[in-house]
């Protein structure tokens, strides 16, 4: 399992990399491992401005669907529509390719309120 170091993580299993004013936003490579195959993406919130913890799109598997909240308040830039045909790179690479949403952070995002690598490795591998 891999825990990028220049991430972010939340405990509801997202993560956030900031690049400048904008960030990415995805789920964790243990969360793409504990779901499955991934087979849909549905996010609807592309020009919404919500508030950390605010589901902001689902993520289908086989027999389920479940929600991806924000790690913090902000503004939904754009969604990555490339997950449109090719929702397997959800799994194939999290960090990468996988990424969901990028954002715009709201001034006051909490950042530090989030885990760090080590903090959540220690919480899914316990």
């Amino acid at each position: 399992m891999i825990f990028p170091n220049d991430i972010k993580y939340t405990k509801e299993h997202e993560w956030i990399r900031l690049e400048g004013d904008t960030a990415y936003v995805g789920i964790t490579d243990y969360a793409q491992d504990q779901l499955g195959d991934i087979v849909f993406v549905d996010i609807q919130t592309e020009g919404e401005t919500l508030e950390a913890g605010a589901p902001f799109g689902t993520i289908e598997v086989v027999k389920t669907i479940s929600d991806i909240f924000m790690p913090v308040a902000g503004e939904v830039l754009e969604q990555n529509n490339e997950l449109a045909d090719h929702p397997e790179y959800v799994n194939h690479d999290p960090y990468g390719k996988g990424w969901l949403i990028k954002m715009k952070p709201a001034e006051d995002a909490a950042f530090d309120t989030l885990l760090d690598a080590e903090a959540y490795k220690a919480l899914v591998i316990a």
